[in-house]
């Protein structure tokens, strides 16, 4: 019996001990992404997005704050801009203005409140190659994904208040580049 206590005990004992390290691992993963996401001031990246079932893909630039400039590789020259305040998407016969509060992407480029978030929360470690941050604000349910060993955003996914879920994944990301002057100057409408 007693040998059955002890056994039992060393067991709680070595339990507690894996959950102290595994914890302090997560603790060790969310400061490198906080470190990480505070020294960006820019970033370029290759992206693939996947909108309800419908796949795009192209390349982004994200200056923060609220600064994003895509282009899609599609014959209709597709592009998104958002200056901080509005965003525009733009195609060969179509031409789209928002105000970025009403879309999600007004909350992901905005590092300021991303770091103010991800502070708040638990991670998640997923597949041990991703860490994750969920979080719902707006009617916007969000997760965010980063690269457990750069601490880099990899993507996001989204649904919206109308249940469209946006799925989007990074990848060739380059950091604080030289950005042309009139990157993120909207289109006009012609």
């Amino acid at each position: 019996m007693l040998e059955n206590v002890m056994f039992f005990n060393l067991k709680i004992f070595y339990f507690l001990i894996f959950l102290i390290l595994s914890s302090k691992v997560i603790a060790n993963e969310k400061d490198g992404i906080i470190q990480n996401l505070e020294n960006i001031q820019n970033i370029t990246f290759d992206f693939e997005q996947n909108i309800n079932g419908k796949i795009e893909n192209g390349k982004c630039t994200i200056e923060y704050p609220k600064k994003i400039n895509c282009k899609y590789n599609l014959q209709n020259n597709k592009v998104l801009i958002s200056n901080g305040r509005s965003i525009v998407i733009k195609t060969s016969n179509s031409f789209y203005i928002y105000p970025i509060e009403k879309t999600p992407l007004n909350l992901i480029l905005d590092k300021k409140f991303i770091l103010k978030k991800i502070s708040n929360l638990s991670a998640r470690i997923i597949e041990n190659k991703y860490v994750n941050f969920k979080f719902s604000e707006n009617d916007n349910e969000i997760n965010l994904f980063f690269d457990k060993k750069t601490f880099n955003l990899i993507g996001w996914q989204t649904l919206d208040i109308y249940q469209n879920l946006s799925i989007t994944y990074l990848n060739s990301i380059i950091k604080n580049q030289k950005l042309e002057k009139n990157l993120f100057k909207l289109p006009n409408q012609n």
